[in-house]
């Protein structure tokens, strides 16, 4: 059973089980109403196909959305954000409230980007940091996000299981990627920003763009940080995912509940996976290094089962968490974690 707050979605094996447990809740007290077949949930469409996939969506959010910022007719655009980078425009005209509430489109842009569009996480994220004093060039940027919501309202993340219970992480970094966006003298000019996405059988499970809050020295000491936040991720949600599937006596395919991670960045690979530091990287030990004792070597750690691997970054599925993309690796990115 899956329960936030008053709502609840029940699975068993048979509808009898399902209507038996129900019955027992009523017995003991509780006052609910059957609400049928589990076809949405929090907002959440939840569409069966007749292959047994299934789609996940937010269309009425996102109509919600165009319809607060008055957008029905607008153009619709094939990505949700331009290559550049969003910076604070501390010179630019503010945004008039009155037209629509910033805060307010961008709380409901979360919920969508939290829950099944991952493709516009990053941009979403991006316009997120100016909520408490917006710019016209901030609201421009929300424009182009519903633009592209109006385009692919419809869309969202493809449910659609490999058959496995194998955990994969993708883990990516943009090196300063807000330098020249910024101010000279703004330490926002210099931070990079990571992105990360964990897949179960399969399926997008947690994803996460966000500005790094320490200042990144070089290219690899951001990928290092970006991978050492997406396992403090994964780490305890194997630890849950191996309870329940034991709990549950469900046998995985790979007896370690096997766990992939995926990392473009040879430098941030090799010093996860070799363990060694140099003179210019032993100050991430206290930090950084919290991982290692899961990391499989064939020597060193036989018993790991966390195992690190090259990603070219043509494939790397967290590139569109990062940065803004041109359409075609963008659709590229969404095809492959999204499924359309």
């Amino acid at each position: 059973m899956v329960l936030y707050v008053d709502d609840a979605g029940i699975a068993a094996a048979t509808k009898k089980e399902v209507h038996d447990f129900i019955q027992e809740l009523h017995d003991i007290g509780f006052d609910l109403d059957i609400e049928g077949k589990f076809a949405e949930y929090l907002g959440v469409g939840i569409e069966e196909c007749s292959d047994g996939t299934r789609i996940m969506t937010q269309k009425g959010l996102i109509d919600k959305i165009i319809k607060s910022t008055k957008m029905q007719e607008c153009n619709p655009t094939w990505t949700p954000s331009p290559q550049a980078a969003l910076g604070s425009d501390p010179d630019g005209e503010p945004h008039d409230e009155n037209e629509w509430k910033y805060a307010s489109i961008v709380g409901m842009l979360l919920y969508v980007s939290n829950n099944t569009r991952p493709d516009i996480t990053f941009a979403v994220s991006q316009v997120a940091r100016f909520t408490a004093a917006p710019k016209k060039s901030h609201a421009k940027a929300i424009r182009t996000i519903v633009r592209y919501l109006a385009k692919t309202k419809d869309k969202g993340i493809i449910v659609k299981p490999n058959g496995t219970y194998d955990l994969e992480t993708w883990v990516d970094a943009d090196f300063a990627g807000l330098h020249g966006r910024e101010p000279p003298d703004d330490r926002n000019n210099v931070r990079s920003r990571m992105g990360y996405i964990i897949t179960f059988g399969g399926i997008p499970l947690i994803w996460r763009s966000q500005l790094i809050s320490e200042i990144c020295n070089s290219t690899l000491h951001a990928e290092y940080v970006a991978l050492a936040n997406a396992l403090r991720t994964l780490i305890p949600i194997r630890a849950l995912l191996k309870d329940t599937l034991e709990f549950f006596d469900i046998k995985s395919k790979s007896p370690m509940l096997f766990s992939k991670v995926w990392e473009d960045n040879n430098g941030a690979l090799s010093l996860a996976t070799t363990q060694k530091p140099t003179t210019r990287t032993k100050y991430f030990d206290v930090k950084l290094h919290f991982f290692w004792s899961y990391v499989y070597n064939e020597e060193c750690n036989p018993d790991g089962w966390l195992h690190l691997d090259k990603c070219s970054t043509d494939l790397m599925n967290a590139d569109y968490l990062t940065k803004g993309l041109g359409r075609q690796k963008f659709e590229e990115n969404r095809r492959r974690t999204q499924g359309w």
